[in-house]
């Protein structure tokens, strides 16, 4: 027979486990819904052209709320770490594209975010941007326009872990 202080203490090892699996598991699904619901991560994008993975995009949130994205990554035929924005036409003009910001001052309105920039580093061209989740937040919509929502184009962008 197992003494009595052994059982106990067999007893709240078990317990201190469970309670440490539950903390892991509670962490994840708090990560979990807070990706559900807002673009603060890894974005993979996809050329429009060739339907093939083209750069990692992080998006961030500063400290007046607003999100901001930068290129961490060129993907296939993008990866090469001094190419340069060479047809920009502000203060990014001929900076390297990896590690530019990209996206720029998206603020929260409703369950999207809008108000902001975004920079297309192969053409050099400013547009507005719109952008909102889809599928639980594993998809990013993100849309540049000029002048009006409607004349504008937008890509679909994967979550990666």
């Amino acid at each position: 027979m197992i003494p009595f202080t052994q059982r106990v203490r067999a007893i709240a090892l078990r317990s201190v486990k469970q309670a440490a699996m539950a903390g892991v598991l509670l962490a994840s699904a708090v990560t979990a819904m807070a990706q559900a619901d807002s673009p603060v991560g890894t974005w993979q994008t996809i050329d429009d052209h060739t339907g093939q993975p083209k750069a990692l995009v992080q998006i961030a949130q500063d400290g007046n709320g607003s999100l901001n994205g930068k290129v961490i990554k060129g993907l296939g035929a993008n990866d090469q770490p001094d190419r340069r924005c060479t047809a920009c036409t502000d203060a990014r003009k001929d900076q390297p594209i990896l590690g530019m910001t990209i996206i720029s001052e998206m603020k929260k309105d409703g369950d999207a975010w809008d108000h902001g920039q975004i920079l297309d580093p192969e053409n050099g061209k400013v547009y507005k941007c719109k952008m909102h989740l889809e599928e639980g937040g594993n998809k990013l919509v993100v849309r540049g326009y000029i002048g009006v929502s409607l004349l504008g184009r937008s890509q679909t962008w994967v979550r990666q872990q």
